[in-house]
């Protein structure tokens, strides 16, 4: 599924996607991402539909995922996403600890997310590609 920006912004015309299992969490991000003219990707709460979507090629600018899907691990996603230069932050309620070592150098955002700072640094990166 692909929702459609509501005005242009920042992020007009780009894809961002959403990984997220916890449905109102998973709202949030999708209307602040809307908000700023993004076009989601998702969202998705549970890691083989995201796998799908992503195996299908489809044109993804950057990418929100949540570390733990229903006791399923992002990162074989996450290594997918990054094999193809796609920027990816990760969230999660759990520490830096909890993500495996060849992704330490990727941005975690803790849980409850300040969606603000969250959708602005996700701009931030996707002008910087």
């Amino acid at each position: 599924m692909i929702a459609h920006p509501e005005s242009p912004g920042p992020l007009a015309g780009r894809r961002v996607l959403v990984i997220e299992d916890e449905y109102f969490l998973a709202d949030d991000i999708v209307r602040a991402l809307t908000a700023l003219g993004a076009r989601i990707v998702g969202p998705y709460g549970n890691l083989d539909e995201a796998t799908d979507v992503v195996d299908r090629d489809v044109a993804i600018d950057a990418a929100i995922l949540d570390i733990n899907l229903k006791d399923q691990m992002v990162f074989p996603l996450a290594r997918v996403l990054r094999s193809r230069y796609v920027p990816l932050v990760f969230t999660s309620g759990y520490d830096r600890t909890s993500i495996a070592p060849e992704f330490q150098d990727v941005r975690l955002w803790g849980k409850p997310l300040d969606i603000k700072a969250l959708a602005s640094e996700l701009t931030g990166m996707i002008k910087v590609r």
